[in-house]
């Protein structure tokens, strides 16, 4: 095995060997950015019926909004509540918008349109994410995107979890892979930065096909990707499900061997939006290590310093 030299990472000023979210941030805005969590309320078309019933099966009640705003309040009183409440963690002027619960482009563009200019007005923020399905881009939503595309930092974030369609069946996802590539053509067609959140440890699926999912993406034009570990949580599907012995959870070695691995087949312009996840502790079965966010991450670490590896390393074989 070879051993470890001198990071050879371009995109980092903290040693890392990973293109992180706050690298970008500092570079392109000159400083520390937040991202504020927003609740606009909305459902989900394998909630409603239109797609499914029940939601993916891992979701929580509250559509992985744990830590959004509160719905019931206007976008502006949600931002001021959210940021006053990590200002402690996040001492800075600058914020991102980010709707974050459930799918943020089902509704009508001009109800979208009141929402994001809400989120735009609101002090120091310099940016929106929005958190949606691939197949919730309609053509005057997708046109909205593209306005506010060429007025501020906008990236969408698209749900795929996997490029696994059978996987995709078990979990209630409600949409196939050859959706989100539409999804994602569509907005890269009007100019829109796209980010894609990975699953890592889905029910029945091999460190392979964990691999795989995240090689077909690595040949995208994505701005973002964002890896997950599947946190199991109560009052779930999926949780009735491992009960019953269906599936078993990642361990943290098991995990991190995956992320590296996946991390090497990424260009090195990805910028990682996320390494882990945060599971609401109240909520969260397991597993209970995650919860032991910055010791996954310094595992992460650790664990390209001994291979000698970074982001993107196969890329240049």
């Amino acid at each position: 095995m070879s051993q470890p030299t001198e990071n050879p990472f371009p995109y980092t000023d903290s040693n890392k060997r990973y293109h992180t979210y706050s690298y970008f941030l500092q570079q392109r805005f000159g400083g520390k950015v937040s991202r504020i969590s927003l609740n606009a309320g909305m459902s989900c078309p394998n909630l409603d019926g239109t797609k499914g019933t029940g939601g993916c099966t891992y979701c929580a009640p509250d559509g992985s909004g744990t830590f959004a705003g509160d719905a019931a309040l206007s976008i502006s009183a949600q931002f001021a509540q959210v940021a006053a409440r990590i200002g402690s963690k996040w001492d800075t002027p600058r914020h991102i918008a980010y709707f974050q619960a459930r799918t943020n482009t089902y509704a009508p563009a001009v109800k979208l349109r009141a929402l994001y200019e809400q989120a735009l007005s609101c002090p120091g923020v310099v940016g929106l994410a929005i958190a949606t399905r691939p197949d919730c881009l309609p053509d005057e939503v997708c046109a909205l995107l593209r306005e506010l595309a060429q007025r501020t930092y906008l990236v969408v974030e698209l749900g795929l979890q996997t490029v696994h369609d059978d996987t995709g069946r078990r979990i209630n996802r409600c949409h196939s892979y050859a959706d989100f590539l539409r999804g994602y053509e569509k907005l890269r067609r009007n100019g829109v930065l796209v980010g894609v959140h990975l699953i890592n440890g889905l029910p029945g699926e091999s460190k392979e096909q964990m691999l795989e999912s995240a090689q077909a993406i690595a040949a995208l034009d994505l701005h973002l990707v964002k890896l997950h570990l599947l946190h199991l949580l109560e009052n779930t599907p999926m949780a009735q499900q491992w009960r019953q012995g269906e599936f078993e959870l990642l361990t943290r070695e098991a995990y991190v061997q995956v992320v590296c691995d996946q991390l090497e087949y990424f260009p090195a312009q990805f910028v990682l939006g996320r390494l882990t996840g945060d599971g609401a502790p109240q909520q969260l079965i397991g597993p209970m290590w995650s919860r032991k966010k910055l010791c996954v991450l310094n595992e992460i670490d650790k664990e390209l310093v001994r291979r000698n590896s970074w982001q993107g390393k196969h890329l240049a074989l």
